[in-house]
């Protein structure tokens, strides 16, 4: 008997939650694909709506609602801290200010599932709903979202300006950072190639362009250098540019085609693939993704699913905010 890709895409996947369970680090197995089953089963349509036209509005949203599920993954585990206003919020930690976007569709979601499922859908969720289908609606693979998360009472943001991996940050203590949350480097390698969509501040990558005391990175292509240097001359740092230079707003596997041209934008993308000082080797993942656009897909959705799994609060623990931006 045969199956279709989708069949056996989503029993790879139940098989994957199985053993997170068991092995990601904090992940307490009561995460599944039909949480809201019976108590919301419209959210999966409502979270589509505003995905798509916000999307439909500006393409780049997708990339920013997937960075938005990752950065609030790795500061506290995925419980919707990031989204909490206050001048001590992660919001406004370093790696966050000024970059990463979102919050308004997040909003306009909750206002919507507030109304038909009071009290019922977490923040938590629909970063991770919203984050799955700005994959989907951009051409990638789709992946069954585990939910039942609660959100966090508190944000952290001395956390998010030291455990964000960083791009200037070598890709072995970009691997470390990783390894804190029970992500392996397998998973940076995979996750990083999110950046196949986005745009990224010339004050993220100025670090590679030439100066009066230094010429360009080596590691980058110069007639890319060349642009990029014309693009942030005089500026404040907060041009940007596209992440993937040959297919910007697709999901693909050209990012890592990129980084075999030291194409790669950020020196923490580029070194995935040129770093000699890894402390394991990321350059043969490059190769392999480069080289099998599906095994990328497929690799890319176990790791999503894995990153989700980051310490989530379930159970009694934490709460369903009426409003994401503050606690109840």
């Amino acid at each position: 008997m045969e199956y279709s890709y989708s069949c056996r895409f989503r029993f790879f996947l139940a098989c994957t939650v199985l053993v997170l369970c068991l092995s990601t680090r904090g992940a307490r197995c009561q995460l599944t694909d039909d949480f809201y089953d019976y108590t919301c089963p419209d959210v999966y349509y409502i979270v589509q709506q505003h995905v798509f036209a916000a999307m439909r509005a500006e393409t780049r949203m997708g990339a920013s609602l997937l960075r938005l599920h990752f950065h609030d993954c790795f500061v506290n585990g995925c419980d919707g801290s990031i989204l909490l206003d206050g001048t001590d919020g992660e919001k406004f930690a370093l790696p966050n200010k000024n970059s990463v976007r979102g919050y308004e569709v997040i909003d306009a979601i909750k206002e919507d599932l507030e109304m038909m499922c009071p009290e019922v859908v977490s923040c938590a969720d629909i970063v991770a709903l919203a984050a799955g289908y700005g994959v989907l609606f951009s051409g990638g693979p789709y992946y069954d979202v585990l939910l039942g998360r609660r959100d966090g009472l508190v944000a952290n943001q001395s956390r998010a300006d030291n455990g964000l991996p960083a791009p200037f940050e070598p890709i072995n203590s970009i691997i470390n950072k990783f390894r804190d949350v029970g992500l392996d480097t397998t998973d940076v390698v995979v996750l990083s190639g999110a950046h196949t969509i986005g745009r990224a501040r010339c004050a993220l990558f100025s670090n590679r362009l030439a100066t009066t005391t230094s010429s360009a990175d080596p590691t980058l292509d110069a007639t890319m250098a060349v642009n990029l240097q014309k693009l942030c001359a005089g500026g404040d740092g907060n041009q940007t540019t596209v992440l993937d230079i040959t297919s910007a707003d697709v999901f693909d596997n050209r990012y890592y085609q990129n980084l075999l041209k030291q194409k790669g934008l950020l020196s923490s993308d580029q070194g995935l693939f040129s770093s000699t000082d890894g402390i394991a080797n990321t350059k043969a993942l490059v190769q392999t993704y480069s080289a099998n656009g599906d095994k990328f897909f497929w690799d890319f959705g176990r790791s999503m699913v894995k990153m989700g799994n980051i310490s989530p609060l379930t159970g009694e623990a934490g709460q369903i905010r009426k409003n994401c931006r503050i606690v109840n």
